[in-house]
């Protein structure tokens, strides 16, 4: 071993036990990221209102229709496009899902956050040979895509939390 590649590795531990030492972590790793102490849900009753309701309370936040914030979800919008030429065979499609949502503060109906988008996308494909299973792949990317559309939710409400906790 040489010596600048000992000195570049005795360099590398210290920061990272200077960093593990002060508290860092990185964001993710340990589980659901509390988003607020309480949060209530607004919106059509759907899948994704579940999940996110499901997500929060997992993440510690306590759901109730009191609570101070207020988060305004909309309608889910699920679009398919075909990235294929061919009509028949194996076809490429693209599938993406739209959230629109906004948060309020319930005292003066301010919005922290104005209504703004989350736009997710993901890709599968359809085989004529197989036409009972195209239905289970197009629920399968309906799920997938509900399922990022909250944990991006969830990444945003997180970043409202610790610019309040900031202030």
């Amino acid at each position: 071993m040489h010596r600048r590649d000992f000195l570049h590795l005795t360099l590398i531990s210290g920061a990272t036990l200077t960093l593990a030492g002060c508290g860092f972590r990185l964001r993710g790793l340990d589980g659901p990221e509390r988003v607020s102490d309480e949060l209530a849900l607004a919106g059509p009753d759907s899948d994704v209102l579940r999940l996110a309701k499901e997500r929060l309370q997992a993440a510690g936040t306590r759901v109730h229709d009191e609570a101070p914030r207020v988060l305004n979800l909309g309608e889910e919008v699920f679009r398919e496009r075909p990235l294929s030429i061919l009509a028949t065979g194996p076809r490429e499609i693209e599938a993406s899902l739209t959230l629109p949502f906004s948060v309020q503060r319930r005292r003066d109906g301010a919005y922290l956050l104005d209504q703004q988008r989350i736009e997710v996308s993901t890709r599968f494909t359809l085989n004529d040979d197989n036409l009972l299973s195209q239905d289970d792949l197009r629920q399968d990317a309906r799920t997938q895509l509900r399922e990022e559309a909250v944990r991006r939710l969830l990444d945003r409400l997180g970043a409202l939390a610790s610019e309040d906790s900031d202030r």
